[in-house]
């Protein structure tokens, strides 16, 4: 079975920020839009930044030593991708809710991971493995 996009939709406050963010910063190409909702392509995948306000949810879960906040989204990237967009958004100052870094470290599941907010407060995760197997390991 071949991998197919996903589609999400998220609310934010307002428009002009999550192009600036997800288009100018994370580097998302847009697609459609109104007054209302904007298309981006996330990697491949179609999310869709609607207004309607923050993020609601800020509770976590401790992972490997870390506060993960539940809910976030995000994406597997190659390795070389996610070190070009970790360096991209410390250059920019953006705050991580948990820095770039590498969990599970010698163990199954090894991965680069990093935690952030968008404008609203949407949580993202933006992950990468030296080995691709690794995503389900148990």
């Amino acid at each position: 079975m071949s991998l197919r996009p996903f589609h999400l939709a998220f609310p934010v406050r307002d428009l002009a920020e999550a192009r600036a963010f997800y288009g100018g910063l994370m580097g998302c190409a847009e697609g459609r839009s109104s007054e209302e909702w904007i298309d981006f392509d996330f990697y491949g995948h179609q999310i869709v930044a609607h207004t309607g306000g923050e993020a609601g949810d800020r509770t976590s879960n401790p992972v490997d030593g870390h506060d993960v906040p539940v809910p976030h989204f995000g994406v597997v990237l190659t390795m070389e991708d996610w070190q070009a967009l970790a360096d991209r958004l410390v250059a920019a100052g953006v705050e991580f809710a948990i820095e770039p870094t590498i969990r599970f470290k010698g163990q199954p599941g090894e991965q680069a991971t990093m935690f952030f907010r968008d404008p609203s407060g949407n949580a993202l995760e933006m992950k990468a493995f030296a080995d691709d197997a690794m995503l389900f390991a148990t």
